[in-house]
């Protein structure tokens, strides 16, 4: 079950973990690459594993949420982050030019 499609994205953690950390961010202010999905995608698990870092004490519960993560398909959710970004930057120079004419 773990590598079935969810929800259109590759597997049902990389829907959840993209629905509960990356949802709405803006990869901008965080500093990703957004000019490179691979650098992207290692910038995104790692922010992630230090969420579970900070939030999570050491034992059994923070074993298994990093166990979920290697799951995810990282790659993937860059590719959305970078999608989402080029679409709201695509919006906001639209708003621009619309309110100049």
């Amino acid at each position: 079950m773990a590598n079935e499609k969810y929800n259109g994205w590759t597997n049902y953690a990389t829907w959840r973990v993209n629905l509960e950390i990356f949802d709405g961010l803006n990869p901008v202010d965080y500093g990703w690459a957004i000019d490179d999905e691979y650098t992207m995608a290692q910038q995104v698990r790692e922010y992630a594993e230090e969420i579970i870092d900070m939030t999570a004490s050491e034992g059994l519960a923070r074993d298994y949420a990093l166990a979920f993560l290697s799951d995810v398909d990282w790659q993937s959710i860059a590719e959305h982050l970078i999608c989402d970004w080029a679409d709201d930057e695509r919006d906001e120079n639209e708003e621009t030019e619309t309110e100049e004419n």
